[in-house]
């Protein structure tokens, strides 16, 4: 069955044809590293690209993902001046959080994640060739500033479906050395109020690139003149994406076949956003009880594509419905063996090759644990087996196996859980020694104890279990 996705650049769904057999190469506008990642840029850069990633390389591709990081911009300058630190410093310590972030959530790591800092001669040899084919121009005001020259450029718009003399200036640059008001910089000559070391050599004079020419600079370096599929948030695609269309095919390169554009996550009124301060983040997350695995689930349960309203209560309720499924693999582990993730269901695989339709592939997870609850109860070891095989090699493809070792933990957690795990046992030993005398009030007492405490149990054919309540 053929991989259909949504293609922004033509307004469809579309089959997904690589451009080589049984390669496929992807580019990922990375973060701004001004600051830390919010759960906005877990949903879009990490959960919803990895289901693509994981998807594809399980339909047989091999894959190269490049993830891209923009460490040299306006907003990195504005956060380095307000803590009074080298832009690099500020930069490297948020791309060192974006790392944990994404591996908290059990991501699979980019082929290649390249900073726009290291890639100077690529972004020159880019604009020189703009140049040269008659669509940059140095700016005449002595500023030393580089523009891209949207006129020459026919289907500027195209992408996001506007009309050139709808659109607003472009506010990259003084607007006294552009032709036009909507072209936007490709090199931004030094200013006086700007640290020496974050300039760099070029054919115009000290300065340092724009943000759109970086992310087409790169992704030619990695992916070469052409390549499958571009993705992104939608706020993105314009004027980013725009500008990325713009530039690279003016410059004679075919550039993406295929844009994926992810929804974006509400908090209130407006979309999450750093330079608003409107965010929530894994410490938050942590805050309220969530783990890592929880919050994925949470992510990939609605359609990439779909818009997010992020409340306590959704996040909370996603990771109740995600405990309901790692119980059910803890329980059936127990009684026949962990095994190894087995066969996907049709319905799974149908739902995930109609545009990675995840909440239709949830729901057939679900719909399998099911049987394997009924199994349970019965005492069909085998349909058990079975059960849990095809649940963890679904949710192996979603990221979600809870018997991953990437959930296992470690550290202070682990250390804490093996004590917690210590009590609980000990507790439960005293109740099953109450039982046996028949002691029963004693017995309901330790289990109610621990309940206040906020641990669940579930009294088996196989003997007690526990889980954390909720």
């Amino acid at each position: 069955m053929t991989l259909r996705l949504y293609d922004t650049a033509t307004r469809q769904l579309r089959d997904f044809v690589p451009m080589v057999p049984g390669r496929v190469g992807i580019y990922l506008c990375g973060l701004t590293v001004q600051s830390g990642p919010h759960i906005g840029h877990l949903r879009g850069l990490g959960v919803a690209a990895d289901l693509l990633h994981r998807w594809l390389r399980h339909s047989g591709y091999q894959v190269t993902l490049v993830r891209n990081v923009t460490d040299i911009d306006d907003k990195v300058l504005a956060q380095a001046a307000e803590q009074q630190q080298p832009f690099w410093s500020i930069a490297y310590a948020n791309e060192r959080a974006m790392a944990d972030a994404f591996r908290a959530l059990n991501t699979l790591p980019p082929t290649y994640e390249p900073r726009a800092t290291g890639h100077m001669p690529d972004i020159h040899e880019l604009i020189a060739t703009l140049i040269d084919r008659g669509h940059a121009y140095p700016a005449v005001d002595g500023s030393g500033d580089v523009y891209f020259d949207v006129a020459t450029f026919a289907d500027y718009g195209a992408l996001s479906g506007q009309k050139p003399a709808d659109m607003q200036p472009a506010a990259d640059g003084d607007p006294r050395g552009k032709r036009d008001p909507r072209d936007f910089a490709l090199w931004k000559g030094t200013k006086p109020d700007e640290p020496a070391d974050a300039t760099w050599p070029s054919p115009w004079g000290r300065g340092r690139p724009g943000w759109h020419i970086e992310c087409s600079a790169m992704a030619r370096r990695y992916l070469g003149d052409e390549f499958d599929i571009h993705g992104g948030g939608l706020d993105l695609v314009f004027p980013h994406h725009e500008n990325e269309v713009a530039q690279s095919r003016a410059a004679g390169l075919g550039f993406a076949r295929h844009w994926v554009h992810n929804g974006l996550l509400n908090l209130g009124e407006s979309k999450m956003s750093k330079s608003d301060g409107n965010v929530i983040d894994l410490g938050r997350v942590a805050a309220l009880g969530v783990r890592p695995a929880e919050l994925r689930y949470y992510l990939a349960s609605a359609h990439y594509r779909s818009l997010i309203d992020y409340s306590d209560e959704a996040l909370r309720e996603a990771a109740v419905a995600y405990r309901r499924i790692e119980g059910f693999v803890q329980r059936a582990a127990e009684r026949v063996g962990a095994g190894e993730p087995g066969t996907l269901c049709a319905d799974f695989v149908e739902a995930m090759n109609d545009d990675l339709n995840t909440p239709r592939a949830l729901a057939s997870v679900h719909e399998v644990m099911r049987e394997g609850n009924n199994a349970y109860a019965e005492d069909n070891d085998a349909a058990l087996r079975g059960a849990l095989a095809s649940v963890r090699g679904m949710l192996d493809l979603l990221g979600l196996d809870p018997l991953d070792e990437a959930w296992a933990g470690g550290g202070a957690d682990e250390q804490l859980r093996g004590v917690v795990d210590a009590l609980v046992s000990i507790a439960l030993q005293q109740r099953e020694a109450a039982r046996a005398r028949k002691d029963f009030a004693a017995a309901d007492a330790v289990r109610d104890q621990l309940k206040l405490a906020g641990v669940a149990v579930e009294d088996t054919p196989h003997g007690p279990r526990w889980t954390v309540a909720g």
